[in-house]
């Protein structure tokens, strides 16, 4: 019989952005408490985890500092709000909550799986990605001018696959360009 769990959300204490979900318990909720690291209750396993004990991607005081951590109004969830310093999703994004594409980008840009076009293009080099991304603007830019909407469409998706790999070459987290957008959305 699994314990009694709460589910903890994760943010980053600067920015709010939602990092992860996870469950815990009493235990994972005092050992976080007087750790420093996030602790949780993996259903899958049925026990006590650290976050990052499989992954790399701990949530510990080195990489992230527990600021507060807080129940909610009902008392049924917590709120884990951290500074990161780093990524928290097993795939390594910065947030679990990034978008799908973005995800698989960066699990491959890490794993580096045989047959993968994400692996072949990294080991092509970033001046290769780069004229990529700038023949991919030049076909959607035509296809703007001069085709259909579902052509605009494919060369739409081709741009951004691209310039998503781009960013994984430069080890740039698709979050950062989100807070960019997002500073400029406040002037």
């Amino acid at each position: 019989m699994p314990p009694d769990l709460r589910a903890a959300v994760v943010q980053d204490a600067t920015t709010g952005r939602v990092l992860m979900l996870g469950w815990m318990d009493a235990e994972a909720e005092r050992r976080t408490r007087e750790t420093g690291e996030v602790w949780f209750w993996s259903r899958s396993r049925a026990r006590l985890w650290r976050k990052g004990e499989t992954s790399g991607n701990t949530l510990a005081v080195e990489e992230m500092e527990v600021v507060e951590l807080r129940h909610d109004c009902d008392g049924d969830a917590l709120l884990v709000r951290v500074k990161a310093a780093g990524p928290t999703c097993h795939t390594g994004s910065i947030s679990c909550f990034a978008p799908e594409l973005w995800r698989t980008v960066a699990q491959r840009a890490i794993e580096r799986p045989a047959g993968s076009y994400v692996t072949s293009l990294l080991e092509s080099g970033i001046p290769q990605v780069a004229r990529k991304v700038g023949e991919e603007a030049v076909e959607t830019v035509v296809a703007a001018l001069s085709e259909p909407d579902d052509r605009l469409v494919e060369e739409a998706a081709d741009l951004l696959f691209h310039l998503y790999v781009l960013l994984a070459a430069r080890d740039i987290d698709i979050s950062q360009v989100e807070d960019e957008l997002r500073r400029r959305a406040t002037k």
